[in-house]
């Protein structure tokens, strides 16, 4: 096994964007594609660590940009200024998420007909995004994603598979959120699952999260069974 790595470069209009991708060349031929959505800081290296994962797997890993290129969090306050005008705009956001979308298309090693998304945090959000404009993709993982649905899409059927990763003690995906989830999934035909992890906050996946004040710890066991739930996922949907 030889993990190959590099970035590329795409546009959404005027906005040079940058992705780190990933893939397995002792494979030949093409294979299917995981685009990854970061967090609210931006690209990077924990994006970067899961396609790296995703290649392992067979697959490219496509860890795409939402920000601009260069452009990374420097912490919360900014992070925040970052992504607010995407949950200002969600037309912008699925905008942007379609421009990584239509790029991994392109690329060589990817069998375009088998592609699907995850996310974390605002991640989760944006791939769910992603599904909710009626992408013709395979599925979407949300990996402690915001749930709230987006108010400039409406009645559209959902054609990619559905798994939402969430914690049961997450207090930016409260319960409330999660029935609403549930209800739209539901009315929009999707095929969904959730899955939730008890005594478990925000950002699970992430071992840096400790922050229990705002809701963001790193749960092991969580982080754990949840990325062998998106693997059991991602075998079914690209069988």
């Amino acid at each position: 096994m030889a993990i190959v790595s590099n970035t590329v470069s795409y546009l959404d209009g005027e906005v040079v964007l940058d992705a780190f991708f990933a893939f397995d060349d002792s494979f030949s031929g093409r294979r299917p594609a995981v685009l990854i959505n970061h967090a609210w800081g931006g690209r990077d290296g924990f994006v970067a660590e899961k396609a790296k994962k995703i290649a392992q797997l067979g697959y490219v890993g496509f860890a795409l940009d939402m920000y601009g290129k260069g452009i990374i969090g420097s912490g919360p306050e900014e992070n925040a200024k970052l992504m607010q005008p995407f949950m200002a705009d969600r037309g912008m956001l699925q905008k942007r998420i379609k421009a990584a979308f239509d790029t991994v298309k392109l690329m060589p090693w990817v069998d375009h007909a088998k592609i699907a998304a995850i996310g974390f945090c605002f991640g989760g959000l944006c791939v769910l995004d992603l599904a909710r404009t009626g992408a013709d993709l395979k599925g979407v993982v949300s990996f402690h994603g915001l749930l709230g649905g987006p108010d400039n899409i409406k009645d559209k059927a959902i054609k990619a598979k559905i798994l939402a990763l969430h914690g049961y003690d997450d207090p930016l995906a409260p319960h409330e959120q999660v029935i609403a989830f549930e209800q739209e999934m539901t009315t929009a035909g999707a095929d969904w699952q959730l899955h939730i992890y008890g005594n478990t906050k925000h950002a699970f996946t992430n071992p840096v999260a400790n922050d229990p004040g705002f809701g963001t710890v790193y749960q092991a066991d969580a982080d754990r069974r949840s990325w062998i739930a998106m693997e059991n996922f991602l075998t079914e949907i690209f069988a």
